[in-house]
């Protein structure tokens, strides 16, 4: 890397690193006053765990060597490195990278605490969430960037549409199947207790995701401005597409629903925003808002699983669709890394291989998911607060302590 690549890196890293408190907020309005803080220290907590475990082994086992397709090894441990000997890694551009790549490991298994919001013991999903990171994402990580597997059988994942998003989802969709449904869903009104909060946190995120996809061309170049603009044309499209959704359902745009539909249109765009023409922006935001709008109205009520604040709905399927879509439209005249062009142009290979990669995803985030709540829940005795917790608010509860004094009694 250059002076200008190094910055740019640095720059995107920064980015990135904002997008977990504006995640904070962003979940933390959309559930009830007495749940906020043990909401947003549900996003907190991992900007410690994500850092320090990715520093630690993190790294090493996403980025150092290979084992079998699936992991790396620790030769890399505590990140370190040779300094001088390596010509193939030299240091400050690893650095550099790793620091990009931490940011990743720290929003990946945030996405998944907005699931099992106003119901989970904090130091329950402490420990879910080390054993996910090390189960699940350092695995997923190593097979889609670090030459595993997934990059072996040719597929393609720009900025984590398998690795962050379709595997937060799925996982989350799991963990709140285990851990049960909220006390009174159903029974009685449900409002986000602050929806200010909801679109500063989605404006933040917003904001980080052009580093988030920007800074995954690993260089200041043309790939990072088309990777931007993507970004924005996506997301932009699927807010659209959500508001008229919304007015033809109910007759009125939301806020929420504003939010809800820039968000997944940054998810859908995410795996191929470095790989597909920008006009395909506008049709993969477009189509992702009424696939996510049926699995939230439709599917998640048939089916009755309290997936709370609608990770899997948004995250999961938003991804899925983003790794499909990116088989459909990408080319490789945008980025060389694609081996194939994609099913429009075409070509079927790319497509098929899309669609083996996020089955394999699938498959890691349920089995890895199992594995880490199994041992969660023998640690800590069980994953669900009390009755009498889930009533009292897991702000006091959990944390000793309210977001909003004034308003005490009026949950």
């Amino acid at each position: 890397m250059d002076h200008g690549d190094f910055s740019w890196m640095l720059i995107c890293s920064a980015l990135v690193f904002i997008m977990t408190p504006g995640l904070a907020f962003f979940y933390g309005g959309l559930v009830k006053r007495k749940n906020v803080i043990n909401t947003i220290m549900s996003s907190a907590i991992m900007m410690g765990i994500g850092s320090i475990l990715w520093v630690l082994i993190g790294f090493s086992l996403s980025f150092s060597g290979d084992i079998g397709g699936i992991i790396g090894n620790l030769n890399w441990f505590g990140l370190n490195f040779d300094t001088f000997g390596d010509t193939t890694h030299p240091y400050p551009n690893t650095l550099v990278f790793a620091i990009f790549q931490m940011m990743f490991a720290i929003i990946a298994p945030a996405l998944i605490t907005g699931a099992v919001a106003e119901r989970m013991k904090f130091s329950s999903l402490a420990i879910f969430v080390t054993l996910w990171s090390i189960i699940v994402y350092y695995p997923l990580a190593h097979m889609v960037w670090g030459g595993g597997y997934l990059f072996q059988i040719g597929s393609i994942d720009f900025a984590g549409g398998n690795v962050v998003h379709i595997s937060s989802g799925v996982s989350a969709l799991v963990l709140s199947i285990l851990l049960g449904k909220r006390r009174n869903l159903g029974k009685a009104p449900y409002h986000p207790h602050n929806v200010p909060f909801v679109f500063l946190g989605a404006a933040l995120l917003w904001f980080g995701w052009f580093g988030f996809n920007g800074g995954s061309a690993l260089a200041a170049n043309e790939l990072a401005a088309h990777a931007f603009m993507t970004t924005n044309t996506a997301a932009a499209s699927a807010l659209l597409s959500w508001i008229f959704i919304e007015v033809i359902k109910n007759g009125k745009p939301t806020l929420v629903g504003t939010s809800t539909g820039l968000v997944i249109g940054l998810v859908a765009i995410t795996p191929g925003a470095g790989f597909v023409p920008i006009w395909a922006a506008i049709l993969i935001g477009a189509l992702v808002s009424p696939i996510c709008y049926f699995f939230i109205n439709v599917i998640k009520p048939k089916f009755g699983y309290d997936d709370a604040l609608d990770v899997f709905g948004c995250h999961g399927i938003g991804g899925i669709w983003g790794g499909i879509a990116t088989g459909i439209f990408a080319h490789t005249s945008i980025n060389s890394a694609a081996p194939w062009n994609g099913l429009v142009f075409g070509d079927i290979t790319l497509f098929l291989r899309q669609i083996a990669a996020i089955l394999i995803t699938i498959v890691i985030a349920v089995v890895g998911t199992l594995v880490a709540a199994g041992i969660a829940s023998l640690i800590t005795k069980g994953i669900k607060v009390t009755n009498k917790d889930e009533v009292t608010g897991l702000d006091t509860s959990e944390h000793g302590e309210t977001a909003y004094p004034a308003f005490n009694g009026m949950d």
